[in-house]
C-alpha cells in the first residue's frame, strides 16, 4: 500500500504562529490606533495608585490621555512598558497624559515590577478589575486614547511602540480643537 507523504509545512507553519502570537509579533498594520465610532463617553473611574492615592479619569479632563490597561504577568504588556515610558516623556510637557490602569494585582506585585521597569506616570489599581469590564476588554494590553473632552478617540489591543512619532502624532492631533462650521451670513448678497 502507497501512502502520501505528509506536507511537513503545515505543522511548522502552525507552530510559528502560535510562537508569534505568544511572544507578542505582531503585523506592521496592527501598530495603528483603531478610530472608536461615535466616540462614546470614557467610563470614569476612582482607583488608588500603589501608595495609596487617588486616581480618577476626571482629573485628566481638558487633556488627551492615553490610558493603558496592563499586568504583570503579561509579556506583551512588559515589553510596551519602556516604550510608554518614553512616550510620557515626550508628550508630558505638552499636556498628555499616559495612565496605565493594572489590572486584578496589588501594590506590592506591582511595586516588585516596578524595582525592575521603573516609570513616572500614573499606575491605577483595578484590582477587582471592575474598571475593565467596563471597557469591555478583550484581552491585554488594550489602550484606549481619549480626548481632552473625556471621548474614546481611539484604541489599541496589543502591545505597541506608543514613542512611535506616528502614534504620538494621532494623540497630539486631538489637542487641536475641532474645525469651526461654516458661518451663515445673514448679509444678502445681492444687495451692493
Amino acid at each position: 500500500m502507497h501512502t502520501k507523504p505528509r506536507p511537513r509545512a503545515l505543522p511548522i507553519l502552525l507552530a510559528t504562529l502560535l510562537a508569534a502570537s505568544l511572544t507578542g509579533v505582531r503585523a506592521a498594520e496592527d501598530e495603528s490606533l483603531t478610530p472608536i465610532s461615535g466616540q462614546p463617553a470614557a467610563p470614569d473611574f476612582d482607583l488608588k495608585d500603589p501608595e495609596g492615592r487617588p486616581q480618577r479619569l476626571a482629573d485628566y479632563r481638558g487633556k488627551p490621555v492615553i490610558l493603558n490597561f496592563w499586568a504583570t504577568w503579561c509579556p506583551p504588556c512588559r515589553e510596551e512598558m519602556p516604550a510608554m515610558q518614553r512616550a510620557h516623556e515626550q508628550v508630558a510637557a505638552e499636556g498628555i497624559a499616559v495612565v496605565a490602569i493594572n489590572v486584578g494585582e496589588d501594590a506590592q506585585t506591582i511595586a516588585q515590577f516596578l524595582e525592575e521597569e521603573p516609570v513616572d506616570f500614573a499606575l491605577p489599581m483595578d484590582t477587582d478589575s471592575k474598571v475593565a469590564q467596563r471597557y469591555h476588554m478583550k484581552g491585554l494590553p488594550t489602550t484606549y486614547v481619549i480626548d481632552p473632552a473625556g471621548r474614546l478617540a481611539y484604541r489599541a489591543s496589543g502591545s505597541r511602540e506608543w514613542d512611535d512619532p506616528k502614534l504620538l502624532e494621532q494623540v497630539r492631533a486631538l489637542k487641536q480643537p475641532p474645525a469651526a462650521p461654516p458661518t451663515l451670513s445673514t448679509a444678502n448678497p445681492a444687495t451692493p
